[in-house]
């Protein structure tokens, strides 16, 4: 069985952190915000926390204009 990554994606404004929730929730994909750790602190202070493949979630993010931090 192959095991389900989790991955931290800081997003570059509340309203993003929240409509990336609700999208991502709406695909099947467990996703939940998160303040972001101090060490990697983005502009806003959330961050999504979302199981799946990365590239994948990140291109429907960006399909959608959704804007995250990249790094």
């Amino acid at each position: 069985m192959k095991s389900v990554k989790k991955y931290l994606i800081a997003m570059r404004s509340i309203t993003y952190a929240i409509k990336a929730k609700e999208l991502l929730n709406k695909l099947g994909f467990y996703c939940e915000i998160e303040k972001t750790p101090k060490g990697l602190s983005s502009g806003c202070g959330y961050s999504i926390r979302v199981d799946g493949e990365k590239e994948k979630i990140k291109k429907l993010l960006k399909d959608r204009g959704i804007w995250f931090r990249e790094g």
